[in-house]
């Protein structure tokens, strides 16, 4: 398993910013996926963004344009710039990586989550 370990969340009024970091412990495991999901009391789980090992990034219609996904190789580290934030963003965000070994065995793993309250 790799540890995955958030931060950045906090209270923001409506059209401010927020970053969240996301590092990871890739010593064994190298990730092959990296990407942002969130979730409020109630719901489930939803995707927010991704990147690919290879580069391609994919984002979920509500958040194109405001929100993006990075990532530094060096740091071991993901990140997420949340820009134009609404109330709706409201949220715990959750850091989500598929990572491979040099076995070929994969491992999906969660981060422990961070708060993001967009409101006034």
């Amino acid at each position: 398993q790799v540890q995955l370990m958030e931060s950045g969340g906090g209270k923001v009024q409506p059209g401010g910013s927020l970053s969240l970091s996301c590092v990871y412990d890739e010593t064994i495991f190298t990730p092959y996926r990296l990407a942002w999901y969130r979730q409020t009391p109630g719901n489930q789980r939803e995707f927010v963004a991704d990147i690919m090992s290879d580069g391609p990034r994919n984002y979920a219609n509500f958040v194109k344009g405001r929100f993006t996904v990075s990532r530094d190789r060096a740091k071991s580290t993901l990140y997420l710039q949340m820009n134009g934030l609404k109330p709706e963003d409201t949220a715990t965000y959750y850091c989500n990586g598929v990572f491979v070994n040099s076995q070929g065995e994969s491992a999906t793993c969660w981060g422990q989550g961070t708060q993001v309250t967009v409101s006034y």
